[in-house]
C-alpha cells in the first residue's frame, strides 16, 4: 500500500479580477494506487462537505505519492 496526499483546489478571483489557486481541502489517503486514492479522497470530501459532487467546491484534484508503506 502507498500513502498519498490529495489536494483539492479552486480558482477564486480577488478584488482586482485576478484568479488565485486556493486549497479547499487536503487528505492523506492510504491506497493501492493513485486512482484509488483519488476516489477515496473525493468520497471523503463529499461526505465532509455534505455535497454530492466534489466539483461543487473544487476545480481540480491533485494526487501526490508520499511514501510506500511496508506491510
Amino acid at each position: 500500500m502507498r500513502k498519498y496526499l490529495v489536494t483539492f483546489r479552486k480558482l477564486v478571483p480577488d478584488d482586482s479580477g485576478h484568479e488565485h489557486d486556493a486549497v479547499q481541502r487536503q487528505a492523506v489517503v492510504i491506497a493501492g494506487c493513485e486512482s484509488s486514492a483519488a476516489l477515496a479522497a473525493k468520497a471523503m470530501f463529499c461526505e465532509a462537505a455534505s455535497i454530492i459532487d466534489w466539483r461543487l467546491r473544487a476545480d481540480s484534484c491533485e494526487v501526490v505519492e508520499l511514501a510506500e508503506l511496508v506491510a
